[in-house]
């Protein structure tokens, strides 16, 4: 019997180190873009980047709408029963349609290559990563993930999500 109890004894101590010996891993996110953006929204590189965005939106509307009108007059073409102006109209659409997917495509790649280029100043990020690690280490934070990085978070908790307290701790007071 005094045998059974020095085992259970000795179980439950080894269950208590392991339990006390495991160390939580906690996760928290950022979102480095709205940081930069909050920091150098102001820069010329930004105004430009905002600009050309602006530029290559309105162009692309610009296009759908002249689209849309092209298929508008198909659908009257069609109502009068004028298949020569219909297939003219198709082949119209088509080939507007064509290069508004190959003119957005080429300008959302160039919109990255600029976004990528604002968001890689190795100054500033080695501002900020200085920054996520005190925030990190002050509150238990073993793993920061960047969401623009992050192509693989599906989802996560607002309460893990750390980007506002980066920004206060590097607004300059």
């Amino acid at each position: 019997m005094n045998g059974k109890k020095i085992t259970m004894f000795v179980l439950c101590l080894l269950c208590v180190a392991v339990i006390s010996a495991q160390q939580i891993t906690r996760f928290a996110v950022i979102d480095t873009a709205r940081i930069y953006t909050t920091f150098y929204r102001d820069s010329r590189s930004v105004r430009d980047y905002e600009a050309k965005k602006t530029q290559y939106q309105n162009e692309i509307k610009r296009m759908s709408d002249e689209i849309k009108k092209l298929r508008q007059q198909k659908v009257d073409a069609e109502a009068v029963n004028n298949q020569a102006t219909v297939v003219k109209l198709e082949s119209e659409i088509k080939t507007k349609t064509d290069f508004l997917l190959e003119y957005s495509k080429v300008k959302n790649a160039e919109l990255d290559t600029l976004k990528k280029k604002l968001t890689t100043d190795d100054e500033f990020y080695s501002i900020l990563y200085e920054e996520i690690r005190k925030i990190a280490e002050a509150d238990g934070y073993s793993i920061v993930l960047s969401l623009q990085e992050g192509n693989s978070i599906i989802w996560y908790s607002p309460t893990v999500d750390i980007t506002d307290k980066v920004i206060r701790s590097m607004t300059p007071r």
